[in-house]
């Protein structure tokens, strides 16, 4: 004979038990814990909270692993995923993660970090793109007078602007040395005129094993390669600075938020118009 403590009642073997364990509203068991609850609600309350299960409560329904209730919730419920939370509408969602997280409400997407969304916000995107670029042959349009300088500098501009000629732009207009450092701008003087200095390797800078620089001492598998190094702004006398006047630290071409800043956007919005009135 065998007995049922919470029924306080006998059967005759372990088979008549358990069949009778099955069928009692009394007993509701997690076979894989073989743990006995009282009530259907105790046992759904485990399944919720040991993390060995995987179980949609909505649905009552079991997955195999986290990856498979996690695709379920995305799939058929309204999932916050870093959250870990279910929500009865869309509505519900949307409300949470603009509370919540860096959230952009018209695409409906989550960012990392506010740097993240802001920089989705000013994209394209949502800002459009507004400055054109004043180069010839060029019909690309940016969405900051920053962007726009960010182009020109690279050299990728049809017009074949240099940074060179962005610098001598930026000697010319920016009259209160709002980011540049007129303690480096001797080359430019304060019209923007001057002569550059252009440095160039010969076969000399072969070290026996690759062409090295000699001011940086780094090594590259061609001179070609060299010679674009030194032709980069990698070495030039850093001019600009970050705007202490317009909330920046002053600092040397070393932080970003003169890319950010909107006092410093509408600067070098001025900045580039003035370039229209160049011949680029």
């Amino acid at each position: 004979m065998v007995y049922c403590s919470r029924c306080a009642r006998y059967f005759v073997n372990e088979h008549a038990l358990e069949q009778h364990q099955d069928d009692s509203s009394q007993h509701n068991i997690c076979h894989d814990c073989d743990k006995d609850f009282a009530t259907y609600h105790g046992l759904k309350q485990h399944w919720i909270n040991a993390r060995r299960h995987h179980y949609c409560q909505d649905c009552d329904e079991h997955f195999d692993d986290e990856d498979e209730l996690e695709a379920h919730y995305e799939d058929s419920h309204f999932y916050c995923e870093p959250c870990n939370k279910l929500f009865d509408s869309a509505h519900g969602l949307h409300a949470h993660n603009r509370q919540s997280h860096h959230y952009c409400p018209d695409c409906r997407r989550l960012f990392q970090n506010a740097n993240n969304l802001q920089h989705h916000l000013r994209s394209t995107l949502h800002a459009g793109s507004t400055v054109p670029c004043p180069g010839k042959k060029c019909k690309k349009i940016f969405v900051s007078g920053a962007a726009l300088i960010l182009h020109l500098e690279s050299g990728t501009c049809p017009s074949r602007i240099t940074r060179e000629q962005v610098n001598r732009v930026a000697a010319k207009y920016d009259k209160q040395h709002v980011i540049t450092n007129p303690a480096r701008m001797i080359a430019y003087g304060e019209s923007g005129a001057g002569q550059s200095v252009t440095t160039w390797a010969t076969e000399r800078a072969w070290n026996g094993d690759r062409y090295e620089c000699f001011l940086c001492h780094r090594e590259y598998r061609t001179l070609a390669a060299l010679n674009q190094h030194l032709a980069s702004p990698a070495h030039e006398e850093k001019m600009y600075r970050c705007p202490r006047g317009y909330s920046g630290c002053g600092a040397d071409e070393q932080c970003n938020i003169r890319r950010f800043n909107s006092k410093v956007q509408d600067y070098l919005g001025d900045l580039t118009s003035n370039m229209k009135r160049l011949r680029l």
